[in-house]
């Protein structure tokens, strides 16, 4: 008969065995388990992938005769998330500035420019990632439920560590050890002696330089102007105005004008208008030369220079002969804010027939101004300065303006030239002719 220490420690031995069975049993099935969940989630981040794949953003179409421009600046970084229809980046023509918007929400993943990069339409620009759809709402776990249950419809986590690791009690063998090997270092850097040249001459003040490149704009301005003395036969006549009646008729209006059209009443309107009469009476003046043909036009286009902060332009106020003093005030007025908010679009500076430089606003007392082809002449007004002038055989002090007149001389002819530039006098020293015209 065996002995009772004999029966307990056999029973105790196949306990353990049928223990250790369970055990791996368990570690198996978690493992596949675990197989399983992950390659559903592999499975739902291809296709979550494959909706939401990165689009290559083009730099967009500009206008028929621009094909390239200036990368001026970027408004958003890698990284950064956008809006649909959101600036990303502002290219620089030469003449405008044109925004490159997201097309759709999303993130931007690559910039595949730098920032003043000559880029041309069709280049890719930068690439965008389509932002993700909203993820479902997780069923909440119910508090009243046993921590064990909560834990059930979780993700299964890994499989244990394996059978050799729980031999080893469950922590995994060390390496061997590096020798830490402490490398003393000089705590302060050796100062390195520079000895300056000796025979350094010594210059008072700064000499420094600053580089800066010319924009796109400037760059087409200087083009067009060059372009204009080297094609032009150019030729300047001048006449003084006696601005009395203008500026009283101003006086006394200017305040009525505001209060009732919300436009401030200035020297601008007066002088388009004449400067319409008198294009209709000398046409050569608002012709331009097309190849070997001489083009008159039936209409007044002026252009306005405007002064901004990137260079000169010249908005086109259309059909100006039949505009009158408020009329053209409030188109100048509108074209000079865009021009200063830098919302000019091409067709604001497209075409004109005539131009009009105010340099008076500036100071300037006298000027040769340069013709914008293909136009034929250009008028440029200039600071009313009081001046000693004969009136009625008297010396009166009157406010005088001198107005030049540059013009083409394949076109114009001195006598056509100062006619032209006799008849704006006579319509602004006297404007009650300009409604009999």
């Amino acid at each position: 008969m065996l002995s009772k220490r004999v029966i307990a420690a056999a029973r105790s031995r196949a306990f353990l065995s049928s223990r250790n069975t369970q055990c791996r049993d368990t570690a198996v099935s978690l493992s596949k388990g675990w197989k399983v969940a992950d390659s559903h989630m592999r499975r739902a981040q291809f296709h979550s992938s494959h909706l939401l794949q990165a689009e290559t953003i083009k730099v967009p179409q500009m206008a028929e005769s621009i094909s390239e421009g200036t990368l001026r600046s970027w408004s958003k970084q890698v990284g950064d998330s956008v809006e649909a229809d959101e600036e990303v980046a502002t290219i620089e023509t030469d003449k405008i500035d044109v925004s490159v918007n997201a097309p759709k929400s999303g993130k931007i993943v690559e910039l595949l420019a730098k920032e003043d990069d000559t880029v041309s339409v069709g280049q890719d620009l930068f690439i965008i990632e389509p932002a993700s759809p909203a993820p479902q709402e997780q069923k909440k776990v119910n508090p009243e439920e046993p921590k064990d249950q909560q834990l059930d419809k979780t993700t299964p986590e890994p499989p244990t560590p394996s059978s050799a690791d729980k031999q080893s009690g469950g922590i995994p063998p060390e390496g061997p050890k590096e020798s830490k090997k402490e490398v003393k270092q000089d705590s302060k850097p050796k100062e390195v002696k520079s000895k300056a040249p000796s025979t350094a001459p010594k210059v008072p003040g700064n000499r420094g330089e600053t580089r800066v490149k010319m924009n796109r704009m400037r760059l087409h301005i200087a083009e067009r102007l060059k372009e204009s003395q080297n094609a032009a036969a150019s030729l300047t006549t001048f006449n003084e105005i006696d601005m009395s009646s203008l500026m009283e008729m101003r006086k006394k209006y200017k305040d009525e004008v505001l209060k009732e059209h919300d436009v401030k009443l200035g020297f601008m309107s007066a002088f388009a208008r004449a400067c319409a009469l008198a294009l209709k009476e000398i046409p050569a003046a608002n012709a331009s030369i097309e190849g070997d043909e001489i083009v008159y036009h039936d209409y007044v286009d002026l252009s306005v220079a405007v002064a901004t902060p990137k260079g000169l332009v010249t908005p086109v106020v259309r059909n100006a002969e039949g505009m009158g003093f408020v009329d053209i005030e409030k188109e100048i007025a509108a074209l000079g804010t865009k021009a200063r908010d830098g919302k000019l679009t091409l067709e604001d500076m497209a075409g004109g027939t005539f131009t009009i430089s105010n340099g008076g606003v500036f100071g300037s007392l006298y000027g040769t101004p340069i013709i914008n082809l293909p136009q034929s002449a250009v008028l440029g007004m200039h600071a009313i300065k009081d001046k000693p002038v004969v009136v009625n055989g008297q010396i009166v002090i009157r406010p005088i303006m001198v107005v030049a007149l540059t013009y083409d001389h394949r076109l114009l002819d001195g006598r056509e030239a100062v006619t032209f530039l006799v008849k704006v006098r006579d319509y602004i020293e006297d404007p009650r002719k300009m409604l009999l015209a």
